[in-house]
């Protein structure tokens, strides 16, 4: 048999999970000689033995790679040698090549290191930063890759001798794992002036009594609290200024299936509980079993719970200690980018939190918790911690690096090169001074990592948007990409095999090519080439942007355009309406967001706001408490050649007290279900063409599993990747920008 040296070069997610260490360990069952190494980003593998031999380690790299690790092969040389080494070693980190970085995103607790978490013959036992090759933090402690404990926030703490001999022995599941630690050499727990166990303890006993606690976790600091006691979570609603939005639970990991608990107080589906035992161990949307001991203002009006389990060892202890759900909030005031470090925390929470639960890991960047629900297929709501940054292969290259800002709210950025593209975690919305901060540090801190210097930037072509000021202090070329256009590309980014689109974005409200604010359009095409075949009837909006927030507003504008008066929903409605009419500060749009908003005020369900989907998720709520409704008749109209959804006569049912509420909101789901279906009838589009759904209304569960009843064989395709609602903007516009190149 001949003998052989090969060369390899592999790319992809291969540095922060366990990637050297399975090299290693494959390389000496093999019998094989040679070295692996990281590089900026790859890495590099020299390999000597029988060429039948190193044609099984080859294949076995990718089948048998790590479950964090996605390689792939980018080289792979051979040479004919007349002797092979023996022995195979993991060679220091180099530094000088030219980038090519994939970093990985931040891992749940692994089963077997929460095995030894409860162990009590296990040195690590009840040690709340326990972690291995498999799990732990990544992207919020790594500096700057390649890979290595010099270059993550774990540089200060040095290995103890027995963490030192497990990171150097090959037989070790710890062989290489740069975050190591124990609790003689690594990060502690601080509360007040007990540190450890006792800082532990003390923070359950403030639980235990009823208070608030803030805990530093991964990604940033939780807001904790008993989620059954209804006094301390009106409290916490009060001191956080978080009137109704609702808070996401932690349920303990426990009972043979790992489900006890949250089966006590949930009734999860099959789906769902495959995301919550997913290794990004997401806040997954759970409809509440009918009686439960949770506090009434964990969710107040909603059907739907958000439920995680432990994904990080001190909430795994956090929750088998206190034996009950816990809220598990972000750590901020509303509107606030997420607390990150002690100090900040202190200053900016100490009105909210009763005590702080501290450790001295350092947080790089932030990351807060992903949410995803699932209905027909699952879909991501937000992406954050063990999910971001998410990595997508563009259809195409980039004829230069381009940096896309998204919109105006649940903001990501992308970053593109080449024929790649990063999505950053959740930044938020830009309505606060220190979200502005936040997105100019992920940008700067994105083309760090990445070392990719953007040369352009694309961005939402609403003027007034603040991530346009952000681009304009650039100096940058700036593109702007229109908002639905964005919305549309996004989904097809999922999709690239598609060759035409009809696609439903229907969200708030985003801006038109046409000075109209859009948010019920129809778009056929693909990405850089989209034309609108329908719409929905334009209305003006009284008080313009007010109406985001005070949904009576939306309804106003509703009766006034047909010719309706309207319930006393403010002290000078004649004034208003004499302004509407005489167009002031009312713009015209076409969205349906806005209609979810004036039948959730219409019904009673939401008159005023106070987070933003607010008054349509309580309206889906509520009309998911029945099964049918009324009929309501559909009317599409040609006007200029666009088709017009006409939502006149839906004012009648909305109104007619004789059906129960819960019927009629029902009955709007199903209306705009049955007018899409009926669209693409008198569109007669070709079989080939794609139907997509897409913008923030397709997070609507109901919504969409109507439309795809009336759809029948036809799939409706929704976005599984990306969030439908805004945060998806940033990959859409690179797709748009993208098209552009390619043309």
């Amino acid at each position: 048999m001949s003998l052989q040296r090969r060369h390899l070069t592999l790319s992809g997610i291969v540095q922060g999970v366990g990637f050297r260490p399975f090299v290693h360990r494959l390389a000496h069952e093999l019998s094989l000689g040679g070295w692996v190494q990281n590089r900026s980003g790859q890495v590099q593998i020299e390999i000597e033995g029988l060429a039948d031999t190193l044609d099984s380690f080859s294949l076995r790299l990718i089948k048998e790679a790590p479950p964090l690790a996605k390689p792939q092969i980018l080289e792979n040389t051979r040479q004919a040698i007349a002797q092979s080494r023996r022995d195979f070693v993991i060679l220091a980190s180099h530094t000088e090549d030219a980038p090519d970085i994939h970093l990985p995103a931040d891992t749940h607790l692994c089963a077997d290191c929460r095995r030894e978490l409860f162990d009590p013959a296990n040195r690590r036992f009840r040690y709340p930063f326990i972690n291995c090759t498999q799990c732990g933090p990544r992207y919020t402690l790594i500096a700057e890759l390649p890979y290595d404990r010099e270059r993550t926030s774990m540089a200060s703490f040095p290995l103890c001798p027995a963490c030192r001999a497990e990171y150097e022995n090959p037989a070790e599941r710890r062989f290489h794992a740069e975050p190591l630690a124990c609790p003689v050499c690594g990060p502690q727990l601080r509360w007040h002036d007990e540190t450890g166990e006792a800082a532990l303890q003390a923070a359950l006993s403030a639980l235990r009594e009823g208070q608030i606690i803030a805990v530093r976790g991964v990604g940033g600091y939780h807001l904790m609290c008993d989620a059954r006691n209804a006094t301390t979570v009106t409290r916490l609603r009060a001191r956080k200024q978080r009137p109704a939005r609702p808070f996401a639970l932690l349920f303990d990991e426990c009972g043979e299936d790992g489900n006890a608990m949250l089966n006590e107080y949930l009734a999860p589906n099959p789906g769902e509980l495959a995301l919550l035992h997913s290794p990004q161990r997401p806040i997954v949307l759970i409809e509440a079993c009918a009686h439960h001991a949770l506090a009434a203002g964990i969710a107040p009006g909603m059907r739907r719970i958000g439920a995680m389990l432990p994904h990080s060892p001190l909430q795994a202890l956090l929750a088998a200690d206190f034996g009950a759900p816990l809220v598990a909030t972000s750590g901020n005031l509303s509107g606030e980018p997420i607390c990150l470090d002690p100090a900040d925390a202190e200053a900016r929470l100490g009105r909210i939190a009763d005590g702080f639960l501290h450790h001295d890991r350092p947080i790089l960047r932030p990351a807060e918790d992903s949410v995803w629900q699932c209905a027909a297929t699952p879909m991501p709501i937000r992406l954050g911690r063990g999910e971001a940054p998410q990595e997508w292969q563009l259809p195409g290259r980039l004829a230069q690096p381009t940096l896309a800002l998204g919109g105006e709210q649940k903001v990501c950025i992308a970053l593109g090169w080449e024929d790649r593209a990063v999505i950053s975690p959740h930044i938020g919305d830009l309505d606060h001074p220190e979200s502005m901060a936040w997105l100019a540090r992920v940008v700067a801190d994105f083309s760090r990592l990445y070392r990719v210097t953007p040369e352009r930037i694309a961005l939402d072509a609403h003027p007034h948007y603040r991530s346009h000021q952000h681009a304009v202090t650039s100096a940058l070329p700036l593109h702007e990409i229109w908002h639905h256009h964005a919305h549309a590309s996004a989904l097809a980014a999922e999709h690239p095999q598609i060759k035409n689109w009809l696609t439903f974005t229907w969200d708030g409200v985003g801006l038109g090519p046409d000075g109209q604010l859009w948010g019920g359009e129809v778009l056929l095409g693909v990405p850089g080439h989209w034309q609108r075949v329908a719409s929905l009837r334009p209305f003006r909006l009284p008080g313009g942007e007010a109406a985001s927030r005070e949904c009576w507003r939306s309804a106003a504008g509703l009766f006034w355009e047909a010719g309706l008066s309207c319930p006393p929903w403010h002290p000078q409605l004649e004034l208003l309406r004499q302004a509407w009419q005489g167009g002031l500060n009312s713009p015209s749009t076409s969205a349906i967001g806005r209609v979810f908003d004036a039948a959730a005020a219409i019904l009673g369900v939401c008159t005023q706001a106070s987070f933003e989907g607010e008054a349509p998720m309580r309206l889906q709520a509520l009309a998911e408490s029945v099964s049918e409704g009324p009929l309501w008749p559909i009317h599409w109209q040609t006007e200029a050649g666009l088709w017009l959804l006409d939502w006149q006569a839906w004012l009648a049912g909305l109104r007619d007290l004789q059906i129960p509420v819960a019927a009629r909101a029902w009955a709007l789901h199903d209306a705009l279900a049955r007018a899409a279906a009926e669209l693409i009838f008198l569109l007669a589009l070709p079989g080939e063409t794609a139907i997509g759904g897409c913008g923030g209304v397709f997070q609507n569960r109901l919504l969409t599993e109507r439309l795809q009843d009336h759809l029948g064989a036809r799939p409706l395709l929704l976005p599984q990747r990306q969030p439908p609602n805004d945060a998806g903007l940033a990959l859409g516009q690179l797709m748009e920008i993208l098209a552009k190149d390619c043309a």
